[in-house]
């Protein structure tokens, strides 16, 4: 794992126990006896607590609802996704031949899952002050202008008004399929506009494929207006 020594020299935190490191890096593509699934789940939650604590400080007239969409903006697969993009964290990730033929080391849900696990396994070794340290080390270099106007992106709302007002009606979202353990179920959804699908998404939640998918009707949307 020598080559794992430029990540920790990235985020600053040298491994104690590299066998740690390593479960937090392998996919379970990879076919070992561990892979990063449990302290990808880990992770989440320490995220989770440590993204919502430095936004209850940061913003102290903040009310709970505002709180709640920063703290959506971020804990996200798009959120980890960003960070685990910023420390070059896809090119330490140890896969299968055929996951890395698939492009793997860039894909969303990939990078998410293993950003959460590496601070999943930083919080085993070093509890959540080391955490949160690193954590708000990294939003704050991707996000210097942290709001909520630059954060929280309703491409749902978004996109409802850009067809009400084109087309007289709303989107219609619908699942088309999910897969995986329940514990980490993913989900498809597809958005039509009279009876024409403009985007389809995979997310942990419905509500993100939702989001994602919107996202992507937009851009289909503006595409077809120029």
């Amino acid at each position: 794992m020598d080559h794992a020594q430029t990540l920790q020299e990235t985020i600053e935190y040298m491994f104690k126990d590299k066998q740690l490191l390593i479960e937090a890096l392998t996919h379970k593509s990879y076919k070992q006896p561990y892979n990063n699934e449990r302290l990808e789940f880990l992770g989440d939650a320490v995220l989770d607590l440590v993204v919502g604590e430095y936004l209850f400080s940061r913003f102290p007239s903040f009310d709970e609802g505002k709180l709640s969409k920063l703290r959506a903006s971020l804990v996200n697969e798009e959120g980890f996704t960003r960070m685990a993009r910023h420390i070059r964290l896809g090119e330490y990730i140890i896969l299968s031949n055929a996951e890395e033929n698939n492009a793997g080391r860039e894909k969303p849900s990939l990078l998410s899952n293993a950003f959460e696990a590496i601070m999943g396994a930083i919080y085993l070794e070093s509890g959540l002050e080391t955490v949160r340290l690193i954590t708000i080390k990294l939003m704050e270099s991707i996000y210097p202008d942290m709001s909520l106007k630059s954060l929280f992106k309703d491409h749902k709302t978004t996109l409802q008004e850009l067809t009400q007002a084109r087309f007289g009606v709303t989107p219609e979202y619908r699942l088309t399929g999910s897969q995986g353990p329940d514990h980490q179920k993913e989900f498809e959804v597809a958005v039509s506009i009279e009876d024409k699908e403009y985007g389809r998404s995979v997310g942990k939640s419905k509500k993100i494929a939702q989001q994602e998918a919107a996202k992507i009707a937009i851009a289909q949307l503006e595409k077809e207006i120029t």
